[in-house]
């Protein structure tokens, strides 16, 4: 057993590791190959787990999206930090006992570890919830040789002290996009979803100060692609949006130009005109919403408040008129569905021009209303897989097994076969305003052209759709062009994802 450096002001080598992420809908590993970038983003918390810890100590990231883990990196470290995902669950416990295998000692955190820390073997110490509360004690706790099994709490800590991501330790050259939170927390209460449960209702935000610290070190690296703030209700705190975040995007943008930025938003932004036209203005083109159902009764059963009573289409299109492509999030297996339901998500979908639609079966996440009521029914099959497009799901729902499961084939096999899919991008593109900052188009991006010219112009099964687009969208919408190409090879992913994941392939050329 090796010499654990524990004494207070002794440096220790710190390992952080990002187990990887299967092929996912959301992964874009299929698109991203068009750029030559090997993930999404890196792992922002762990980053910013990074820039926690004490300044004396050594620090290496491994993202196993983008690198390997070497029996150097291994026989380097001291302890391993590693937090995860839900979908990272399998790839999580490889890594441990990697690690264990190796003496190296196991600190875990994040997502997963916080849902269901009781299921995983040779963790050391669990440090779970937000780091801003149960990083500290762990730290001192370490520091005097009398560290716990787990440290935990129910405190929700103020992100005004939340440190700038320690980016340098990742190689950004390898990925798509960067990432970025200026809130946590949500104000609704949507009856599957366990944000609340782990954020609360009451959205906690950086400073714009903060958040332009952050975008300032990305630029000083080099960075000039997307960044996506992952909160889960961008809009949370609408007036400090308005008052103190917005502008100052706004103004800084205009002595850094060119950086699209895209997050999650609720249905109500639809009816603030004013606060979509100050995102634009600061650089949002893209919101994620989650829509779930066009059906009012599987709104109502799922207490998902802010989108009964809507005219849904119509306000997603005002979205896109603003300025701002919406991609939705899509839900089937509700309680009250029926067999019209698959139907009823089609043909939604294809007229609201939603051209990134992730569609999943109902799950039940640990912590949630959902979980509580279905587990006291006695519904509930096992945990969740934590990929919301793989076609599974942990209840036993009303409808039959292999009802719900074809249903669910035939809207992907529809809204990803190449037919469908290109009409919904031109459909969207007709409708979508331009945004106002230019993005610069980089080498990359004109040999992702190149590239989506071979393998879905010449050797795609779509190509006949792919050549219409381009054609379209130069002779109607030439600003939008650049878009209608990304749109393309995004698309080639989710074909590629469904046809894998979900779907057997099928005569004639679809999905």
């Amino acid at each position: 057993m090796r010499f654990w450096p524990l004494l207070k002001g002794v440096p220790i080598n710190a390992l952080l590791i990002y187990p990887e992420c299967p092929d996912t809908f959301w992964s874009f590993k299929h698109a991203l190959k068009f750029l030559r970038k090997r993930a999404g983003s890196p792992p922002v918390g762990l980053l910013t787990v990074a820039a926690m810890l004490p300044e004396q100590w050594s620090k290496r990231l491994v993202d196993l999206n983008v690198t390997t883990l070497r029996d150097d990196d291994l026989a380097w470290a001291d302890y391993a930090f590693i937090s995860a995902m839900t979908v990272q669950r399998d790839a999580a416990r490889q890594i441990i006992a990697r690690c264990r295998e190796a003496g190296v000692r196991v600190v875990a955190g994040g997502p997963l570890f916080t849902i269901e820390h009781e299921q995983f073997q040779g963790v050391d110490h669990f440090v779970l919830n937000e780091a801003e509360v149960t990083l500290p004690p762990f730290l001192d706790d370490l520091a005097r040789g009398q560290a716990k099994s787990v440290y935990t709490s129910t405190e929700f800590p103020d992100l005004h002290r939340t440190p700038v991501p320690l980016w340098q330790l990742a190689d950004l050259r390898r990925y798509g996009w960067m990432s970025l939170q200026f809130s946590r927390g949500c104000p609704f209460n949507c009856d599957f979803c366990n944000v609340t449960s782990l954020f609360g209702h009451k959205p906690r935000t950086k400073t714009s100060a903060q958040i332009l610290a952050e975008l300032d070190s990305l630029y000083a690296l080099g960075w000039r692609r997307g960044v996506f703030f992952v909160d889960d209700n961008f809009i949370g705190n609408k007036r400090l949006l308005r008052e103190d975040l917005l502008p100052a995007l706004i103004r800084w943008r205009r002595t850094h130009p060119g950086i699209p930025l895209n997050t999650e938003v609720s249905m109500n932004l639809a009816d603030d005109p004013e606060l979509m036209a100050m995102m634009v203005e600061a650089g949002f083109d893209t919101v994620f919403v989650g829509l779930e159902t066009p059906e009012e009764a599987g709104l109502a059963e799922c207490s998902k408040k802010q989108n009964q009573g809507r005219d849904l289409v119509a306000d997603i299109k005002r979205m896109q008129r603003a300025g701002l492509q919406v991609q939705g999030g899509f839900i089937v297996g509700f309680d009250s569905d029926g067999p019209s339901i698959f139907q009823r998500q089609i043909d939604f979908i294809q007229s609201s021009g939603i051209v990134t639609a992730m569609v999943g079966l109902l799950q039940a996440i640990p912590g949630t209303r959902l979980y509580d009521r279905l587990k006291s029914q006695g519904r509930i099959l096992g945990l969740t897989s934590g990929d919301n497009v793989d076609g599974t799901t942990n209840i036993r729902s009303t409808m039959s097994a292999q009802q719900l499961r074809e249903g669910y084939q035939s809207i992907l096999r529809h809204i990803y076969a190449p037919r469908h899919y290109y009409q919904r991008v031109r459909t969207f593109l007709h409708e979508y305003r331009a945004p106002t900052v230019k993005v610069r188009i980089q080498f990359d991006d004109l040999m992702a052209f190149l590239r989506s010219v071979i393998r879905l112009g010449i050797l795609g099964r779509g190509r006949w759709y792919y050549w219409r687009l381009l054609v379209w969208t130069r002779l109607h919408r030439p600003e939008l062009f650049s878009l209608a190409v990304r749109l393309a090879i995004a698309g080639y992913h989710f074909q590629k994802v469904c046809r894998q994941h979900v779907l057997k392939p099928l005569p004639g050329g679809a999905v």
